[in-house]
């Protein structure tokens, strides 16, 4: 199961919407029903996105499932590694905030050169 800090020390990122899941490895019939169902067991799912091909009409394999609160989308994160219509998922956030060494934050480190006097 995934945590709040991920492996690098990035930590989740709230969208302007809300709290947002990437979900992959969806089966290529999958509907929002069938994605709506066991991710709704975890808080109330606020919004599902599901890309479709447009020539076939089938399911592109991804999904982004939304919630309002932090805690519920961060419960959800435990269907990693389930199975949809017979399909091993992936669930991990769909946005994150890195961490930044301390050097970056004092102006070093980017590739900004000092300025020089000229007369």
């Amino acid at each position: 199961m995934m945590t709040d800090n991920l492996e690098n020390g990035s930590r989740p990122q709230c969208s302007v919407e809300g709290w947002i899941l990437f979900v992959t490895g969806l089966h290529e019939e999958a509907q929002e029903d069938d994605i709506r169902d066991p991710f709704s067991e975890y808080g109330c799912v606020k919004n599902i996105h599901l890309n479709l091909d447009r020539r076939s009409g089938f399911c592109k394999g991804y999904a982004l499932v939304e919630y309002n609160s932090h805690n519920e989308a961060q419960s959800a994160l435990k269907l990693h590694d389930t199975k949809i219509l017979g399909k091993s998922i992936q669930v991990e956030w769909a946005f994150v905030k890195p961490v930044y060494s301390t050097d970056v934050h004092r102006g070093e480190n980017r590739g900004c050169r000092k300025k020089m006097r000229t007369r």
